[in-house]
This record gives structure tokens, C-alpha cells and sequence, in this order.
């Protein structure tokens, strides 16, 4: 998926930590901080229904 207004890749990835403490810490020290120039979203994962 392309940014409307930029053109550029959306981009996302997914990771996997070794406890719930690893995933909080990642997600409290590094949401909304700044990589390569763009602002990052860090959250949990949503299962998607079935279907």
C-alpha cells in the first residue's frame, strides 16, 4: 500500500519477543518515535476473524 499524499510505501512488519514484558518495554520505548524521517507506530498485533 502507497501513502496518498507521499507516495510512499506504507510499510509495516511484524515481531515476536519472548515474554509480554519484552513486548510492553518495545512498545512503551519506541511508539511514536521517529525512523528514517517517518513517525512509527509500535502495537500489538489484532487477530483477524476467520472468515
Amino acid at each position: 500500500m502507497r501513502d496518498r499524499d507521499t507516495g510512499r510505501s506504507r510499510g509495516f512488519g511484524f515481531v515476536t519477543f519472548s515474554s509480554q514484558h519484552e513486548a510492553d518495554s518495545a512498545i512503551a520505548a519506541l511508539n511514536e518515535t521517529e525512523l528514517d524521517g517517518r513517525r512509527i507506530r509500535v502495537n500489538m498485533a489484532n487477530s483477524r476473524p476467520a472468515g
